[in-house]
C-alpha cells in the first residue's frame, strides 16, 4: 500500500467550484484513461467541504478531506507500469469507478493546425489508418474553448486507439506515439489540445506574460478581453441573430460569385501545381465575409487558450510535450526568440513537475521557392526555434524538406512524427541513436572561403533528398549543395558554392575575396539538400545572428 499523502488545493484552485453533494471528477479521469508511470499520480476533484475522499488504484490507496472550497487532491505513490487494466475508485458520499486504466507515458500534443491535422487527411491514411489497432495507445481530445480566466475542467473523453478513433486525431501525435510504442514497449497516452491558426501568446498564461516587459501589449489585450467576456456572453444571442441575417445577405450577393471564382481558380491552379510552377493568386470575395460572434473570446487573444485548454489539465502527471506551432507568429521571428521559451517555462512552472521534456517541430518550407539569396520571412522564426534548444530538455524536429509550397498543411505527418520520436528516444528514453540532422556549430574564414562545422553529423554529411514530395514523385538525386549564400564586408548576399569536406562544409563565391558570413536555407521555401547519412536534414541557420529579424 502506498504512503498516504494529503494535498489540499488552496490558492492553486483556478476557479471557485460550486459546492456539490456528490464527488465529481475532471473529464481527464475516465474509462480507458492512461496515467503517468514512475511519478506520483495526482487525483483530484470536488466534493462537499469537509467530506472524506478515498482513492484506490490497484493496491495503491490514499485519502483526503475536501477543503472549504470543496476541492480535494490525493497524490498516489508511483507505479512502475501497468499494461494490464486497473480500476480507479474514488469514494465519498458516493462512489465513482473508472475501468480499463493503464499506466504508461502521457504526452501532451499541442500547437496549431499542423498538429491538429488529422489522420484522415494524411497522404498515407489509406495504408496506415487500418493499422491503428494498438489498444495500448490511448487518446484524449480536448474540445476547443477560450476563456478569460483559467478554467477548472475541459470537455473530452479517453478513447482506445483504433482505426475509427484515430481518424479525427492528430496524425503527428499518432505517428509519434506509434514509434514510441514500438521502441519502448510501454503504454502511451496522448492528450491533444490544439487549435489551428493560433499564436503562442494565446497558449501562455497571464502571469507568464507579465514576466517579460516586451509582452505588455499582450497583457493589456488579455486583461481587456477578460473584462469584456462576460458582457459579450450576455449579448451573444442578439449578436448571433444579427450575424445570421448579415451572413444570409452576404451569401446571396457575394458568396455565390465567390464560390464560382474559387472553382475556376482550382481548375487553373491544377496544372501549375503539377509542374511545380507558381500558382495563380487565390481570389478573394469582393466584400469580406461577416465574422461569426464567439460566446467567449477570439482564440487569437493572449492567454485564452492557456486558460481554456491547458490550465484545466494541471496537475495531471505527464512525460512531456510535443508541440507544432509557429505559423501564426511567422512574421515576428525576433519576438518569438523570447515568446516561445517563455511559453515553455510557463508551462513547466505551472505544472510543477520540473523541466519535463518539450519537443517541437521547426517550421516546414512553404510559399514560392527561393530565387534570390536570403529571402526570409519564416527564416527568422525558424532561427528562434533553433535558439530555443538552449533551454534544458528540449528537442527539435527539422521539417525544412517535407513541406508544400502551395499548402501550409503538408500531408506528410509520418516523417514529422518519426523525427519527434527520434528526439524522444534519445533525449527522454536514453537510446544511443542519431536523433537530429546537422546543426550549425561554428565557422572559420580560410582565405576566400568559410569552413562550417556542425553538430549531429551522425555517420557523416551528405547531399540528400526529401523522403516525401507533395506530387508523390521521388526527388531526383542531389548533384550539388543548394541553399547556401555568402556575404562579405558590404553585406551583399550572393549564391555560394558549397562542398562537403569530411564533417565540414566549405563555402565560397567567385569574385568574393573577403567572406564574412554564411546563411543556409534562409527563406520561406529554400532549396536545401544537406543531410547526415541517417537521412535527417540540416536546420537552416545563419552565422550572423546578432541582429534579430
Amino acid at each position: 500500500m502506498s504512503k498516504l499523502l494529503l494535498v489540499f488545493l488552496g490558492p492553486l484552485v483556478l476557479a471557485i467550484t460550486p459546492v456539490r453533494g456528490d464527488v465529481k471528477m475532471p473529464a481527464l479521469f475516465g474509462d480507458h484513461m492512461l496515467l503517468q508511470r514512475q511519478l506520483k499520480i495526482p487525483v483530484w476533484g470536488w466534493a462537499d467541504p469537509g467530506e472524506e475522499i478515498k482513492v484506490a488504484l490497484g493496491d495503491h490507496q490514499g485519502k483526503a478531506i475536501a477543503s472549504k472550497e470543496g476541492t480535494w487532491r490525493v497524490d498516489l505513490e508511483p507505479i512502475a507500469t501497468a499494461s494490464e487494466p486497473l480500476i480507479l475508485t474514488v469514494s465519498g458520499k458516493n462512489s465513482v469507478k473508472f475501468e480499463d486504466v493503464l499506466i504508461g507515458d502521457v504526452w501532451i500534443c499541442s500547437g496549431q493546425s499542423n498538429m491538429e491535422f488529422p489522420m484522415a487527411r494524411a497522404h498515407n491514411t489509406v495504408s496506415e489508418t487500418p493499422k491503428a489497432t494498438d489498444s495500448q495507445i490511448r487518446l484524449f481530445l480536448v474540445s476547443k474553448k477560450t476563456a478569460g480566466q483559467p478554467q477548472k475542467d475541459v470537455t473530452g473523453k479517453w478513447m482506445v486507439c483504433s482505426p475509427e478513433t484515430v481518424k479525427g486525431f492528430s496524425a503527428v501525435g499518432y505517428f509519434f506515439a506509434r514509434e514510441l510504442r514500438e521502441t519502448t514497449k510501454e503504454p502511451i497516452g496522448l492528450i491533444a489540445t490544439y487549435w489551428g491558426g493560433t499564436p503562442a501568446q494565446a497558449w501562455t498564461s497571464l502571469s507568464g506574460l507579465t514576466k517579460e516587459p516586451p509582452f505588455e501589449k499582450y497583457v493589456k489585450a488579455a486583461t481587456e478581453g477578460a473584462a469584456h467576456e462576460t458582457a459579450n456572453r450576455e449579448a451573444y444571442p442578439q449578436l448571433l441573430e444579427k450575424y445570421e441575417a448579415e451572413k444570409k445577405k452576404w451569401n446571396e450577393e457575394y458568396g455565390k460569385p465567390y464560390d464560382a471564382a474559387l472553382k475556376e481558380w482550382a481548375v487553373a491552379n491544377k496544372e501549375p501545381r503539377a509542374k511545380g510552377q507558381p500558382a495563380p493568386a487565390k481570389p478573394k470575395p469582393s466584400q469580406p465575409e461577416p465574422h461569426k460572434p464567439l460566446p467567449d473570446q477570439d482564440p487569437h487573444t493572449p492567454t485564452v487558450l492557456f486558460n481554456g485548454m491547458v490550465a484545466p489539465l494541471m496537475p495531471f502527471a505527464l512525460k512531456g510535450v510535443v508541440w507544432y506551432q509557429g505559423e501564426a507568429n511567422g512574421g515576428a521571428g525576433a519576438e518569438y526568440r523570447t515568446l516561445f521559451p517563455r511559453l515553455i517555462n510557463d508551462w513547466r512552472e505551472k505544472w510543477g513537475q520540473g523541466d519535463f521534456p518539450f519537443l517541437f517541430v521547426q517550421l516546414a518550407n512553404y510559399l514560392a521557392p527561393q530565387k534570390a539569396p536570403v529571402e526570409g520571412g519564416w527564416a527568422a522564426l525558424r532561427e528562434a526555434q533553433l535558439m530555443t534548444l538552449a533551454l534544458p530538455n528540449t528537442g527539435m524536429a527539422v521539417a525544412i524538406d517535407i513541406g508544400n509550397g502551395n499548402d501550409i498543411h503538408p500531408k506528410d505527418k509520418l516523417d514529422v512524427g518519426h523525427r519527434l520520436a527520434l528526439a524522444a528516444r534519445h533525449l527522454v528514453y536514453g537510446e544511443k541513436i542519431v536523433y537530429s540532422g546537422p546543426i550549425y556549430d561554428s565557422m572559420k574564414v580560410e582565405g576566400k572561403s568559410i569552413r562550417l562545422t556542425f553538430k549531429n553529423t551522425g555517420g557523416g554529411l551528405v547531399m540528400g533528398a526529401p523522403p516525401w514530395a507533395p506530387d508523390g514523385l521521388a526527388a531526383p538525386p542531389a548533384t550539388e549543395l543548394k541553399g547556401f549564400a555568402i556575404a562579405g564586408a558590404t553585406n551583399e548576399w550572393v549564391w555560394a558554392r558549397a562542398t562537403i569536406d569530411h564533417d565540414t562544409v566549405v563555402v565560397s563565391a567567385d569574385g568574393l575575396a573577403d567572406p564574412k558570413a554564411v546563411r543556409y536555407g534562409w527563406a520561406n521555401n529554400p532549396a536545401c539538400d544537406l543531410y547526415n547519412k541517417e537521412g535527417l536534414p540540416a536546420s537552416p541557420f545563419r552565422t550572423d545572428p546578432e541582429t534579430p529579424q
